[in-house]
């Protein structure tokens, strides 16, 4: 294993680690944003360590296709979800 892989591995080993906070913060978030936004982190993580997998498998072009889709889909659903939010806290009465 040469240098580069190793620093790309463990960079890898890295994203991941800051991965189990925020999925932690989209389950038991105490508030809707805070999942939203545990939401968002992890839909921006799991692109760049799809790119770095397939930098290290040597098929970047099918990984950054699969990044794309995930962090598409990360953004469609959290817009969804907090536009859903919104509209539900605007809709009840301040009393």
């Amino acid at each position: 294993m040469s240098l580069h892989a190793a620093a790309l591995y463990l960079l890898l080993l890295a994203l991941l680690a800051l991965t189990i906070p925020f999925l932690w913060r989209v389950v038991a978030g105490p508030t809707p944003y805070d999942r939203i936004a545990g939401l968002n982190a992890v839909g921006t993580l799991i692109p760049a360590m799809l790119v770095i997998l397939g930098v290290l498998q040597g098929r970047v072009d099918m990984f950054v296709d699969a990044a794309l889709a995930v962090f598409l889909l990360t953004l469609f659903t959290t817009l969804i979800v907090a536009r859903h939010t919104s509209r539900r806290f605007l809709s009840e009465d301040p009393e």
